[in-house]
């Protein structure tokens, strides 16, 4: 079974492939503090608290990060825990089949190349994909499937903490939808600014790209994926599918594509 795991800014998300499927998944914070030790034993007792899981081996690693220390110590994770799995860590001078057309290639995050491919794998280009995380990522894949740029917003739990902390008469709240969009009360109020506020975001700057992306921009599917997606998938109308484990099956992707060797 071949173990992919996405090491996000806040959240760090684990699945397990059986074949193409996704057999078990798993999302845990991202934690800098953490030691290659630490992660080792958080893995073991993830898989093992599952039976399925039990009843194979990992014969396979792929990661991907957003977040260099955090990469550093998995790194040692696969070196002293893993050492005769073969494994692939997406970065430069690993064959994705993306190809990056931006001033600076490199400035790319790894996720972000990983969901390309995985979103013209699946749903061929152009194509659109909106990951949801602690920043709100678009990004363009045109008809070749290259990648052609994209753009970065607050993502929304920034958002929510920003307001918390930096209004007088505000606070935290939970990202839960309002029983109208005019809010009766401040924490309604605050979820409606959010959630709507959010979703005419995302259309807004979806119908913007697609019109650049392609001449006819209702060719141009569009995908969400990322941990905070569900929250904004039922306001959003411009998003066509929701795939919660593309950046998983990005991994799978590279994965084979590189077939590494024991």
């Amino acid at each position: 079974m071949l173990l992919t795991i996405d090491v996000g800014n806040t959240q760090t998300t684990l699945g397990l492939f059986d074949g193409e499927e996704v057999a078990e998944h798993w999302r845990i914070s991202t934690d800098p503090r953490r030691t290659a030790d630490e992660l080792a034993v958080l893995l073991q007792g993830l898989m093992g608290s599952h039976t399925a899981v039990n009843e194979a081996a990992v014969d396979g690693l792929a990661i991907c990060s957003s977040v260099p220390s955090v990469l550093h110590e998995f790194r040692e994770v696969t070196r002293r825990y893993y050492g005769d799995v073969p494994a692939v860590i997406v970065e430069p001078g690993v064959k994705t089949g993306v190809h990056v057309l931006m001033d600076h290639p490199k400035e790319v995050g790894a996720d972000r190349i990983v969901n390309a491919l995985a979103a013209n794998h699946l749903y061929g280009g152009p194509c659109i994909v909106v990951d949801f995380g602690t920043a709100t990522t678009f990004d363009a894949i045109n008809a070749r499937g290259d990648y052609v740029g994209g753009a970065i917003a607050p993502g929304i739990e920034i958002s929510v903490e920003a307001l918390g902390a930096r209004g007088a008469q505000l606070r935290k709240i939970e990202l839960a939808r309002p029983r109208n969009v005019i809010g009766k009360n401040t924490v309604e109020g605050m979820q409606s600014g959010i959630l709507y506020g959010f979703a005419g975001q995302v259309d807004g700057l979806v119908d913007r790209m697609a019109r650049e992306l392609a001449k006819d921009p209702d060719d141009v599917q569009v995908i969400a994926t990322g941990g905070l997606a569900p929250l904004v998938l039922g306001e959003a109308a411009t998003i066509d599918v929701h795939e919660p484990w593309l950046t998983l099956i990005g991994l799978r992707l590279v994965y084979e594509r590189n077939r590494p060797t024991a």
